[in-house]
């Protein structure tokens, strides 16, 4: 488990951990960083891969030796059943802190976020405000995250590098497991033991073919033995399928790239942000219900400040089977082998209410899309 964390002052890169509270037998020291935006300069941003852990097991953990704070998360089980949640387009209001409450209500293994989380948009004190918000989730269970359009922050001739501070603050294992992509905006990683492979990929740098992301995406998929991995799932910012009116055809280069590679290797699910409303296709290939396409999913719906987009185009395309305009949050309960329970969530005033349910069958074992 990697932990991140900020100090205003200089601080030693360790974390102390241990199965009991107030007792830290172990500790990991990592490394320290910091980034200057415009007139802005972070604080230390330390981070330090702890373990080997156990699997399915509370530790407790101190950073930088303060006494004054500690914490405890929950390594996920080695196995099935697993649970994720997934939320995107999170963003910082009150209907964030609604999402917040609803996902922390229930017990989930890990979380998943397909992009634009803090929505700063070059604002950088806000990257330290989202860091509190989320602080009390992201602390206790992994958080996965892709970046958005919100995340990039980049600005002609003053900075001229993008994602500076998301690449800074939010880590991901781009360079660890057995297909390291050499990019913080995308990787892939493996949850319950390697019975699901879970693939974040990057809406907002190269994807064509013969680029980075699209020749380590096809040796990605490869390098999945479906025998073991009943599950395989993707996530995105920018949807492939949307039948809102909102940021119409923004996805549909990165389709015309990837969707084949998907297809191809029978991936069972993808999951976007980006339009802040929530849509659930049916299996899809080439803009048409196939049986061995993955099932496509809109979540942009986590409580952004930029709104709900409400206005879908009519009539309702026959692959798209549910939809609707609230803020939310969605689970994926992958069962066992075969089956895995998709659940979304809409936001109600004290209390998340299920809005849309599924079963989501593997395709790995479906002789009909045997390769």
């Amino acid at each position: 488990m990697r932990v991140t964390w900020i100090t205003d002052d200089d601080a030693p890169a360790m974390v102390d951990y241990g199965t009991a509270s107030g007792q830290y037998p172990f500790s990991a020291t990592g490394t320290t960083a910091d980034y200057s935006y415009l007139m802005y300069h972070s604080g230390n941003i330390h981070d330090a891969v702890v373990g080997p852990l156990k699997p399915s097991t509370t530790y407790y953990y101190r950073c930088s030796s303060d006494p004054s704070r500690e914490f405890s998360f929950r390594t996920p089980p080695s196995g099935l059943p697993f649970t994720f949640v997934i939320a995107g387009d999170l963003g910082q209001t009150e209907w964030t802190n609604s999402t917040l409450q609803h996902i922390a209500a229930a017990d989930y293994d890990m979380l998943l976020l397909p992009g634009d989380l803090s929505y700063a948009d070059l604002d950088q004190p806000r990257w330290d405000s989202y860091g509190r918000l989320v602080e009390p989730l992201a602390s206790a269970r992994p958080w996965m995250v892709t970046e958005g359009n919100h995340e990039v922050e980049k600005i002609p001739l003053l900075e001229r590098h993008p994602f500076k501070a998301y690449n800074a603050r939010w880590r991901m294992p781009y360079d660890a497991g057995a297909s390291p992509s050499g990019s913080n905006l995308y990787y892939s990683f493996d949850a319950a033991g390697g019975a699901v492979h879970v693939i974040m990929l990057g809406s907002y740098t190269d994807y064509d073919a013969g680029t980075a992301q699209h020749t380590w995406l096809q040796g990605d998929l490869a390098g999945v033995d479906r025998g073991k991995t009943p599950f395989v799932v993707a996530l995105v910012h920018a949807p492939w399928y949307n039948s809102n009116k909102a940021h119409q055809g923004e996805g549909d280069g990165m389709r015309d790239a990837m969707e084949a590679l998907l297809y191809g290797a029978r991936v069972d699910a993808v999951f976007a942000g980006h339009v802040h409303a929530y849509e659930r296709f049916a299996r899809v290939y080439g803009d048409k219900e196939d049986q061995c396409g993955p099932v496509y999913v809109t979540i942009g719906d986590g409580g952004n400040r930029e709104g709900l987009a409400e206005k879908y185009i009519e009539p309702q395309p026959k692959t798209s089977v549910f939809r609707e305009a609230s803020f939310g949050h969605g689970r994926l309960q992958v069962v066992n082998v075969t089956h895995a329970l998709w659940t979304w969530h809409r936001n109600d005033d004290d209390e998340p209410v299920v809005a849309d349910q599924t079963w989501i069958t593997s395709l790995a074992p479906n002789p009909a899309c045997k390769k």
